[in-house]
């Protein structure tokens, strides 16, 4: 197995780590963890009012620090009885319900449910996922062991028989190559690909096919689709005439660090500031260019109703605006010229590229 398989392999096992894991003998309700169960709910639900925005808080209560929660006597642990959070979430009082009816935000019976548990537990908090240190964790065990060729197999496996689901009749060789190429490289097979596969009735006939394919100049090209997503690639300048822009040494850049496996921390070191590090390399340079994937102009400055539009526009959905009329932006112009006059020297001849840095993306 090459050692790029071996890496995908293990983030794989890790990745399902976060999966009930039930030991042997009588079933038991699986863990709840904060991130994978909690988190979500009051994120979506609870932080609108309850979370780090400081201008939007009420009741100076926060749902996203422990002691806070706790201080407030929203939460109590081990006595769901006596937390306020509980009370009001399964409240019928439409003065006390949490969220308010006003919000559009409810919360489901089994959501409720589980915050009362959470907090019966003990109403545990973990920092974000990233800052939690990994641990391999147990492979669980199944009843049907014949299903089973390796620890991931155990995982889902598990998942499966707790929700009383039979495993899917092992896919064909053909199919499953097709499902293998069109994850790894994003291309189906080739008929000569599909009939040498076909042939091949060794033991390790499917590594083989894996390390074909995550050797494949492709394998990087597919990846890095989701990552250029991500980071808003764009080969053009994005305003009205929309020309090219010669980018397209970072997008070949995220390719090649996919295709070398390049390690993640240096992936994001060299992209956020590759050319201030130390003696940087040409590539490095290259990898800065996420600096500049947003909108830009070539003028020499642009018209501050060119530069409001686009800020209205990234700001449409914050102020729950669905079009852009003329009342409203002048509306904005007058705000802008107001709340903002330090920033805008040169408002009636428009704004110079330098100045136009120093705007907010939000208003």
């Amino acid at each position: 197995m090459s050692p790029v398989y071996k890496r995908v392999f293990l983030a794989a096992l890790l990745l399902l780590a976060s999966l009930p894991v039930r030991s042997e003998g009588a079933k038991e309700s699986p863990r709840i963890e904060f991130n994978r169960d909690i988190r979500p709910i009051i994120t979506e639900n609870c932080f609108a009012c309850h979370g780090p925005d400081k201008n939007q808080r009420k009741a100076k209560l926060r749902l996203d620090v422990r002691e806070i929660a706790l201080e407030r006597g929203a939460i109590v642990p081990g006595k769901p009885g006596e937390s306020k959070l509980v009370e009001h979430i399964f409240s019928s009082d439409p003065e006390e319900i949490m969220p308010p009816p006003k919000s559009r935000k409810t919360l489901s019976n089994a959501q409720k449910e589980l915050l009362r548990s959470w907090i019966a537990a003990g109403a545990e908090y973990e920092p974000h996922w990233a800052y939690i240190p990994l641990r391999r964790p147990a492979v669980p065990q199944t009843e049907h062991t014949g299903w089973v060729r390796n620890p991931i197999d155990a995982f889902i496996l598990h998942t499966l028989e707790t929700k009383q689901i039979r495993p899917s009749p092992e896919a064909a060789k053909a199919g499953l190559l097709r499902r293998l190429s069109l994850d790894l490289i994003g291309l189906p097979p080739t008929p000569q690909e599909v009939d040498a596969f076909l042939k091949d009735n060794s033991a390790g006939a499917y590594e083989k096919q894996v390390d074909r394919l995550l050797a494949s100049p492709h394998f990087g090209e597919r990846m890095a689709v989701p990552w250029l997503d991500v980071v808003r690639f764009a080969d053009t300048v994005g305003y009205h005439g929309d020309q090219n822009q010669n980018i397209f040494p970072y997008r070949d850049y995220v390719i090649d660090a996919f295709n070398r496996n390049k390690t993640f921390d240096q992936f994001t070191i060299e992209q956020i500031a590759g050319d201030l590090l130390p003696a940087p390399t040409t590539e490095q340079q290259i990898a800065s260019g996420f600096n500049r994937l947003n909108m830009v102009t070539r003028e020499g400055g642009a018209p501050l109703t060119e530069c409001v539009l686009f800020l209205w526009r990234g700001s449409a959905p914050l102020w729950g605006a669905r079009s852009v009329t003329i009342t409203s932006t002048t509306r904005l112009l007058r705000r802008i010229s107001i709340r903002w006059r330090p920033f805008l020297p040169t408002l009636s001849s428009g704004v110079s590229t330098t100045t136009m840095t120093t705007l907010p993306s939000r208003i």
